[in-house]
């Protein structure tokens, strides 16, 4: 199963750094356990050599007549076991050694001129060694404990070594208790990792609340400028020196961008003026043509110029509407746009529908609807409209049964100035303007224009559809009409 990664900065360094820490501190609890449980070995081994050393004398033990007979021996103080000759290994055939033990007691006892001597180091539970067991008995008993008290004694860590020197036959046993937990550093070192972990996250995730809430706030105000450019509302620098200058350069760069489009719209508007104007005249002059025919082309010519010239403005100004959004029954829209066509005589067919209100720009959606409807009866002769909800968003279909466009033209189909008939015939299209402002009024409304192929069971394109989404950003009603 994958696990699920934060999305958001401050999240992703947090759980980096979390991870680091938590590996960094899992290799130091290891190295500090490591180094305690050999600290506590050491100090049992060396516990074990002296009584072995201290309490028998050393090797004399071995050669005094008096003690010969086999069992326990001396008088060991209260919290020890009696060290015990046996004349069988202390080790049970399907226990386990541990050899490192007995490599470390075999250097300890050399350094105290300890003969050379075959060694065994078993660890046990002191309920499970018979003579240790025996003597917790004896101590519980005499201090009176609880079953509870007892069971733990039991429970507790012996360590047992036997010593038997190289031309002896019989071996000397000790048995040393633990003389506390062994895990007695992991209390501490958990509560010491929680410790860190609070005192880091916490600092880390003040430090980055103050990178990320102005990096935040400028992601909103990027978004808020893409949708709408407009200078007002700039940002506050704020949060660290870099965070500071960014906002001050996105703030230089808005202006600019501002200040460029409105010169373009200025620039715009004039063109449109000085353009229309002398067209204007020059569609009055051509009526004093006496050739009809040629008057017409003329008349022609001149409305092809003008219409493409409101395309042109229109596709440079969708960017920045200066009308306001209006809240519209879109099902009602749509279908006021298929009358006007029906009106004409054309064969617009308006299919289901469902009842879709939302706020949007009525002006440029009917333009929208209408360069889509137009391209279907100019490539199919025929169209059919049909509008409904998926998923939060309204969806305008414009389907035909024209012969579609080449799936690897289709992205180029919605740019500007691309024609689906490479020649300039008015009668098969205009400037290929049509769809890059269908594009870029669904664009404006934070929807999207998609082109798909509809095509038969054996792979032949049937026609196009022509897919207009626009969000539902407000609250919309539905129900099922024809």
């Amino acid at each position: 199963m994958k696990i699920p990664q934060p999305r958001s900065l401050m999240g992703q360094m947090l759980l980096a750094m979390a991870v680091a820490l938590l590996l960094v501190q899992g290799l130091g609890s290891f190295l500090v356990y490591r180094a305690q449980r050999e600290a506590y070995e050491t100090g049992m081994l060396n516990v074990a050599a002296f009584r072995l050393i201290a309490d028998t004398r050393g090797p004399r033990a071995f050669t005094r007549r008096e003690k010969r007979a086999h069992g326990p021996i001396g008088n060991p103080p209260a919290r020890a076991f009696p060290l015990e000759f046996s004349t069988r290994s202390p080790a049970d055939e399907d226990e386990r050694r541990d050899g490192r033990a007995e490599a470390r007691l075999q250097d300890i006892l050399a350094d105290q001129n300890f003969p050379d001597s075959e060694i065994v180091v078993v660890h046990r539970s002191i309920g499970g060694d018979p003579i240790a067991r025996t003597g917790a008995l004896r101590v519980a008993a005499a201090r009176r404990m609880d079953q509870e008290e007892v069971r733990e004694m039991m429970n507790g860590h012996l360590l047992v070594v036997g010593v038997r020197p190289e031309n002896g036959s019989d071996w000397l046993v000790a048995r040393v208790r633990s003389p506390r937990a062994a895990h007695i550093l992991l209390v501490p070192l958990i509560l010491q990792t929680l410790l860190i972990y609070a005192v880091l996250v916490g600092a880390v995730a003040l430090i980055l609340r103050r990178i990320t809430r102005p990096l935040a706030a400028l992601t909103r105000r990027v978004e808020r400028f893409a949708a709408t450019p407009d200078a007002e509302g700039q940002l506050e620098p704020s949060g660290p020196e870099d965070m500071r200058r960014l906002i001050l350069a996105h703030n230089a760069m808005e202006a600019r961008i501002a200040a460029m489009l409105d010169e373009k719209d200025v620039m715009l508007g004039a063109i449109g003026h000085d353009l229309k104007t002398p067209l204007a005249a020059l569609r009055v002059r051509i009526e004093s043509v006496e050739d009809d025919t040629e008057r017409a082309r003329m008349a022609g010519t001149i409305e092809d110029i003008v219409r493409t010239l409101d395309d042109i403005l229109s596709l440079a100004r969708v960017g920045r509407p200066s009308d306001p959004r209006e809240r519209t029954e879109l099902s009602a829209l749509v279908a006021s746009v298929v009358e006007e066509y029906e009106d004409m005589g054309e064969p617009v067919e308006l299919c289901d529908t469902q009842r879709t209100v939302l706020e949007l720009r009525p002006t440029w959606l009917r333009r929208a609807l209408r360069n889509l409807i137009g391209n279907a009866l100019r490539y199919a002769q025929s169209a059919r409209v049909s509008l409904l909800q998926e998923n939060k968003r309204a969806v305008i279909l414009i389907d035909d049964d024209g012969p579609g466009i080449p799936d690897d033209a289709i992205d180029d189909m919605m740019n500007a100035f691309t024609r689906g008939d490479p020649s300039r015939n008015t009668t098969t299209g205009g400037a290929g303007l049509g769809l890059a402002l269908a594009r870029a009024i669904a664009d404006q409304h934070g929807g999207s224009l998609q082109l798909t192929n509809r095509r038969s069971a054996t792979g032949a394109i049937e026609g196009l559809t022509a897919r207009l989404e626009i969000p539902m950003q407000c609250s919309s009603e539905s129900s099922a009409a024809s």
